[in-house]
């Protein structure tokens, strides 16, 4: 009777973990168009940071991260037990902000001059270069900016995370929102690490004396660059596609609007929804956008004249 009772605990224990394990894979896909944008904004964050802190900075933001998700995951469980219903909204508010940043990071590419990101990029040297300034104080400003920014993104993962597992068993709602948390965390930072010190390594393959090690040093410096404008390029597009997803799935008009254009076109019905998803999350971002630039003006004229 013991053993038949062990082996029933041992069954229910493994399609436990069965079902973490696979909403946990839905979960990370659906969270895939943040990833992008989380490498990219945390690589930049360590931007002006002297070589040999820079892993000690993404270590101290990776532990904020942590601490991010230890007050987001009960936060979310706690929302899935007790106010069901306000998952969708959080889901389309979490939307709404990734469109809003790819828009913003658009017209900030297509509207600013280039010459003006180069006078904040040389601002940043000199700072940093200028022996008057606390670089204590500089590197603890940076962790805190980046733990900031890490709050904004893991919420997103978490909503996103959550909008997937919540007609699941609470078992699996905490096994897979704290699978989420962990890996999302530890890929995320270790690829950081990584990223970072991609130029460090190749400075130090450029200076043996193998010709092919040399090369492959030229490689990674090359690389370094290439890998954070592909990130930020990529991030910004998985943006649109994930923020403009989630608001086609959970408004019926445009769920039909996308059933309708793929049963119209079916040799395209393959892509036309992610190119519908990033239409329609490319015009929430830009009138995401344009309101609160037009809320800035009319409530900052009515500051001043005050």
């Amino acid at each position: 009777m013991a053993g038949s009772s062990l082996f029933a605990l041992i069954d229910d224990i493994a399609t436990l973990l069965d079902d973490v394990s696979v909403m946990t894979k839905v979960a990370a896909k659906k969270t895939a168009g943040v990833l992008g944008d989380d490498l990219a904004l945390n690589a930049n964050q360590v931007s002006g940071v002297n070589a040999d802190r820079e892993l000690p900075v993404v270590w101290a933001v990776c532990k904020g991260s942590f601490v991010n998700k230890l007050v987001l995951v009960p936060a979310a469980l706690l929302i899935s037990a007790f106010v069901p219903w306000l998952i969708v909204p959080l889901l389309l508010l979490g939307g709404a902000f990734l469109c809003f940043e790819g828009a913003e990071k658009l017209v900030h590419r297509f509207l600013h001059r280039p010459d003006e990101d180069d006078a904040q990029r040389q601002a940043l040297i000199e700072a940093v270069s200028n022996p008057s300034v606390d670089l204590v104080q500089f590197e603890k400003d940076k962790i805190k900016g980046a733990v900031r920014t890490d709050f904004i993104l893991s919420a997103e993962i978490i909503v996103i995370s959550l909008g997937a597992v919540a007609d699941k068993s609470l078992s699996v709602q905490i096994g897979a929102l704290s699978a989420i948390a962990v890996l999302m965390t530890v890929g995320v930072y270790g690829l950081v690490a990584g990223i970072v010190k991609l130029d460090d390594a190749g400075l130090y393959l450029n200076a043996r004396a193998s010709g092919a090690v040399r090369g492959a040093g030229r490689f990674l410096l090359w690389l370094a660059p290439k890998l954070m404008k592909f990130l930020s390029v990529a991030g910004t597009a998985a943006m649109f596609l994930v923020g403009g997803g989630i608001l086609t799935h959970n408004v019926s008009l445009l769920h039909h609007v996308l059933e309708a254009a793929g049963q119209a076109v079916p040799a395209l019905a393959w892509l036309l929804p992610s190119l519908l998803n990033a239409l329609f999350g490319i015009l929430l971002g830009l009138v995401v956008v344009a309101l609160l630039a037009l809320y800035g003006r009319v409530f900052g004229k009515r500051a001043a004249a005050h």
